[in-house]
């Protein structure tokens, strides 16, 4: 399995506009300076994620980007899976012609793999990755901020409590 640039480039993109969003909209520029993304590419990722209504558009003097939903309603594997980004461990494809044209001893075992990952990032909001100690440091950095006092050091996992895979 590989994460392209497209998908992490997408994550970081919308964690920072979670974590900047309450300021008003985020231009791309701003997204662009902080996160050292080039601004060409962030339009093409931010048409793929307003397509599938993720973020909304603001027009105008002070216009950019906010969030459609609430930062715990977004999920990881929603951002992913808005700019078609593959999260598929198989060599395949998932198509099962893995092996001269046939399924491989292993497929089922990758395609469970990349269903697994699937759902891991489908229960970490962008919430979640906001309150983790070590984004909020990174960000006040970013901003030339100090950094915060009382962030928490882990994801909240409390969705992925009693979870075992199937």
């Amino acid at each position: 399995m590989r994460l392209t640039t497209k998908g992490r480039y997408a994550v970081t993109a919308m964690l920072d506009l979670a974590l900047h969003g309450d300021e008003g909209p985020v231009s791309l520029a701003d997204i662009s300076r902080r996160q050292g993304i080039s601004l060409s590419y962030l339009e093409q990722l931010f048409a793929r994620l307003r397509r599938e209504k993720l973020v909304i558009s603001v027009r105008g003097p002070g216009g950019g980007y906010r969030l459609s939903r609430t930062n715990d309603q977004v999920f990881i594997a929603d951002v992913v899976d808005a700019v078609n980004e593959s999260l598929d461990t198989t060599r395949c494809n998932h198509k099962g012609d893995c092996q001269n044209g046939e399924m491989c001893l292993t497929h089922h075992l990758w395609s469970d793999l990349s269903e697994q990952i699937h759902q891991f990032l489908s229960r970490i909001s962008l919430a979640d990755l906001m309150n983790k100690r070590e984004i909020q440091v990174v960000a006040s950095r970013q901003d030339g901020k100090p950094g915060p006092e009382n962030a928490t050091d882990t994801i909240n996992t409390e969705r992925l409590e009693n979870r075992a895979p199937a």
